[in-house]
């Protein structure tokens, strides 16, 4: 069944560092070998066994309206035609730019780059730049790329300044980051007791990186007012929610404004793409109108520009969609739970528009610790009997899940149907 993708694996394993360029893929959270994809269509991928799998992951969450949807894809080779990068501005910049901006109260501009770690790294020298100050709070559980000075672990203490989670991190680049407990309000002030010296907060309003664990209201009200009496800026991640969750992400469904938003995936439509966004009075300071210096030679790519502009405004000419998905996405972990309670499985779900999770534990994980008390062998049993069925869910109990336009009610209720099957002998 899998025969061609362990050997394509056991090929990469030789030329590239455990056989995958992102290390999720790598399916060491479930065990087995990762599937290799040949082909996406809508809904569904492909392998090269010639497997064919509804595809709950939409390559992270980006391809809300599936594979290879016509009319962004029809933009893409004609953009590809015209050339792929110039390094130079193009008028494509600032249209994406301009529909971004038009739908948001608190930014005014917008600037491109090619990541989500390169947003998030580029807001928080941003955030340095304009406080003058050194330090940035960020939350265990919350991933916002792996830049030198966001791998951080906790420390001992309710509040600590961060040391390296990865070798190949100086201590000296983490020691300026202060962790904190996600939903925790007494550790976040303690973490402003502890510095004088803090630039911003970094966080995901809606956690999609130790699964899908959203902040609550009152948490992200006491950001903010910490940040503004303590003269810090506030940064929400919405790499991973930007236009997923609704069509201003999390910004569009809780009540606290960020100074700082960072965005990613959903704005190239499955193109590699970043961008972070603020104030025209905190953007001034970036270069070349300021001093805060960042850039990219393939920042701005038409081609990523292109997809993203279609996408984009798809999506507002069609606010329902997020109805929709919404709906699917309720059917699908609804489903999932009343299965689970048939079995007498502990099992929690949650969902934000097009996105959802799920944990297999006693009861709602609010942080990264909640998250870590899960049975993580069932659902790796669980990810891996579903995978052999034909649903290739995200491969590991840490992530999120996304659906997509082309996802239908039949391909929900077929998921279920298999999901009962394989939870009665979990």
């Amino acid at each position: 069944m899998f025969g061609k993708s362990i050997e394509a694996y056991t090929k990469a394993c030789e030329v590239i560092p455990g056989g995958v360029d992102s290390p999720v893929r790598a399916f060491k959270s479930v065990g087995g070998t990762p599937p290799f994809i040949k082909k996406g269509k809508g809904a569904y991928l492909y392998d090269v066994d010639g497997n064919k799998y509804v595809d709950f992951v939409q390559s992270w969450g980006p391809l809300i309206f599936g594979h290879c949807d016509k009319d962004i894809e029809k933009v893409v080779i004609k953009t590809a035609k015209k050339g792929l990068s110039f390094g130079a501005p193009t008028k494509l910049e600032t249209k994406l730019a301009s529909e971004i901006v038009e739908m948001y109260d608190n930014i005014d501009k917008v600037r491109f780059v090619s990541s989500g770690t390169e947003a998030t790294m580029s807001a928080i020298r941003l955030a340095r730049g304009v406080t003058g100050k050194n330090d940035i709070v960020k939350f265990e559980g919350c991933y916002h790329g792996h830049s030198d000075s966001l791998l951080v672990q906790a420390g001992s203490g309710l509040a600590t300044f961060g040391s390296p989670s990865s070798p190949g991190v100086p201590s000296d680049l983490t020691k300026h980051t202060l962790l904190c407990e996600y939903n925790n309000i007494k550790n976040l002030e303690k973490c402003f007791a502890d510095s004088s010296d803090i630039a911003c907060i970094i966080i995901e309003p809606i956690a999609g990186n130790m699964g899908l664990v959203p902040a609550t209201e009152e948490f992200l009200k006491a950001c903010r007012e910490l940040c503004d009496k303590h003269g810090a800026l506030l940064i929400f991640d919405e790499v991973m929610s930007g236009f997923r969750a609704s069509l201003t992400g999390a910004s569009g469904i809780v009540k606290t404004k960020a100074d700082i938003i960072t965005f990613g995936k959903v704005i190239g439509a499955g193109m590699p793409v970043g961008a972070f966004a603020a104030s025209k009075e905190i953007m001034s300071n970036l270069s070349p109108e300021g001093k805060i210096y960042q850039a990219g030679t393939l920042s701005g790519n038409p081609v990523a520009m292109a997809a993203g502009l279609k996408s984009l405004r798809k999506l507002k000419a069609n606010p329902e969609i997020y109805n929709e998905l919404n709906k699917k996405a309720l059917r699908l972990v609804n489903g999932l739970k009343k299965i689970a309670n048939k079995y007498e499985i502990p099992f929690q779900v949650d969902t934000r528009g097009s996105m959802f999770g799920f944990f297999f534990c006693e009861k709602e994980p609010k942080n990264f610790k909640d998250v870590g008390l899960c049975d993580f062998k069932r659902f790796a049993t669980f990810h891996h009997e579903m995978l052999k069925k034909g649903f290739y869910f995200a491969c590991s109990q840490y992530e999120t899940g996304f659906i997509c336009t082309k996802i239908t009610n039949k391909d929900i209720d077929a998921c279920l149907k298999a999901a009962n099957e394989v939870m009665k002998n979990l």
